[in-house]
């Protein structure tokens, strides 16, 4: 059954008890579930933030980077380890708040690059990594949905073709794919075609602008997006990610300089869409 989430980043980075009123307000918008980014250390948090979802009943879906001290396509072992033990500490940090799904561009590093095309060797190494997140993933009842990015932020996963054979390349259950609307926009020829080349292995949605603000007032085709994936039987999460400057460490790191909408409009507006969206296409 498709669920509406809403990704929290557009208030912090973090969780913490900041953030439950804005998680109290989504849930009366009417949202199934917030996704929150793994912004800090601080393992009670996370705990604390879990308990209380659970009380409030909304569920939790999760997104991760990597840096390039813990990059899964390292030709250093040591370093494609980092990668994993650092997957494995989100899988645990997901299990205690009832998460089952993890997203983000972890099959590499975020905005590392090598001045070079990537090879079989890189998508081998993310592979083997992925393959054994998947292993760790399988016992917390976990899906992990390595994300394909745009060009400037990622150089190993750019389009679902390339998703899609990494994907493949893992053959484990528990690794799936990760599909964002703005991404596409920016490296799709056909958002219907990367739809279906993904559709077998595709496990998480991420609805987007171009611009990042509010779904609905930018130029992506929405009922592109959505009329494919009813094609294709795809009934999971559909996940709003907007960026905003209230957490301006995150904001610096993601090449995030001005407003775009302000988080509620974005929220409220989403929502709308989202549900008028899945009703339109028989979802």
């Amino acid at each position: 059954m498709a669920k509406i989430g809403f990704n929290i980043l557009a208030w912090s980075a973090s969780v913490s008890e900041e953030m439950y009123p804005v998680v109290e307000r989504l849930k009366e918008i009417g949202y199934d579930g917030v996704e929150c980014f793994y912004g800090t250390d601080n393992e009670k948090e996370y705990q604390k933030f879990g308990d209380f979802c659970r009380k409030i009943g909304i569920e939790v879906t999760c997104v991760l980077g990597l840096g390039p001290e813990q990059n899964p396509i390292s030709p250093d072992s040591k370093t494609r380890n980092a990668g994993l033990e650092q997957i494995k500490w989100a899988i645990d940090r997901a299990e205690s708040m009832d998460s089952h799904l993890i997203c983000g561009p972890f099959h590499s590093a975020f905005a590392t690059f090598r001045d070079k095309a990537p090879d079989e060797n890189e998508y081998h190494w993310s592979a083997e990594i992925l393959y054994q997140a998947g292993e760790y993933a399988k016992q917390a009842n976990v899906i992990l949905t390595p994300e394909a990015i745009n060009r400037f932020e990622c150089y190993l996963c750019n389009t679902m073709e390339q998703l899609t054979g990494l994907i493949n390349m893992v053959n484990h259950p528990n690794v799936k794919a990760h599909f964002d609307t703005h991404h596409a926009n920016i490296e799709e020829k056909s958002v219907a075609d990367a739809i279906k080349t993904v559709a077998p292995v595709l496990g998480h949605v991420h609805i987007s602008e171009n611009d990042r603000g509010t779904p609905g007032e930018g130029h992506i085709d929405f009922d592109e997006s959505f009329s494919t994936l009813r094609e294709v039987g795809y009934d999971g999460w559909f996940t709003i990610e907007a960026f905003t400057r209230n957490d301006p460490g995150f904001a610096n790191s993601i090449n995030v300089w001005r407003e775009y909408s302000e988080p509620w409009d974005v929220a409220k507006k989403g929502f709308e869409l989202i549900k008028n969206k899945l009703s339109e296409h028989g979802f």
